[in-house]
């Protein structure tokens, strides 16, 4: 079963959801709890017709879903169907899907071999969890309740900054997440690589990356 891409997602006509890190996300702006409850229990009886159950947190305000498959380590057409019928769901209890509220955090860690430290953070992060399609360059808690943790290649000898941040947004609100940022006193270290991932410093030098999953598909 193949996996889908970013364009493929946004081929299929789901304005409410968007491909970050392997998953479909969308949130919902809920009335009221009760709603929120009602959504949940109305969300799970497709999940349960449909033999593919995505995962539900439900806040006062809102309710998050996300959805992959984990056999194929990606988002595919079951995801797809499960995620319109929910947004159908959704739409008939008043939910209000808010996109551009939605956003993913990664870790990345610099380091010259992975293959050496990458046990260690798998047995401290996600025992028992083989990773997404077994990526070899990340550890990632399948149940989505921590960061991935993403091993990004540097020369042994090379000066690197050990650990930063990867916020991996849509890629529709890239632009004004940095924008925001640097109003709020952040310089640009670097947008070479943009629209895929820009480069920030905050004012004591630590950086972050603002990216989207366009830098994951080349």
């Amino acid at each position: 079963m193949g996996t889908l891409t970013e364009r493929d997602v946004v081929a299929a006509g789901l304005p409410d959801w968007r491909l970050l890190q392997h998953a479909l996300h969308a949130r919902f702006l809920t009335p009221d709890y009760a709603t929120g409850l009602a959504l949940v229990a109305e969300v799970g009886a497709v999940a349960e017709e449909q033999d593919h159950h995505p995962d539900l947190d439900l806040r006062y305000g809102h309710l998050d879903v996300r959805t992959h498959s984990h056999d194929a380590g990606g988002v595919t057409e079951r995801d797809l169907r499960l995620a319109r019928r929910t947004s159908e769901l959704a739409a008939a209890r008043g939910a209000r899907p808010v996109p551009e509220r939605l956003s993913v955090l990664e870790l990345a860690l610099d380091t010259p071999d992975r293959d050496a430290v990458r046990p260690f953070w798998q047995a401290v992060l996600a025992p028992g969890d083989a990773g997404a399609g077994g990526a070899d360059d990340e550890v990632r808690d399948d149940s989505g309740r921590l960061p991935v943790l993403w091993f990004q290649s540097s020369g042994a000898e090379e000066p690197r900054q050990r650990f930063h941040l990867d916020v991996v947004v849509p890629p529709e609100q890239a632009g004004a997440r940095v924008e925001a940022a640097l109003a709020a006193g952040g310089t640009l270290v670097g947008d070479d690589e943009a629209p895929a991932y820009v480069v920030l410093a905050d004012p004591d030098g630590n950086r972050v990356c603002v990216c989207t999953m366009r830098r994951r598909e080349g």
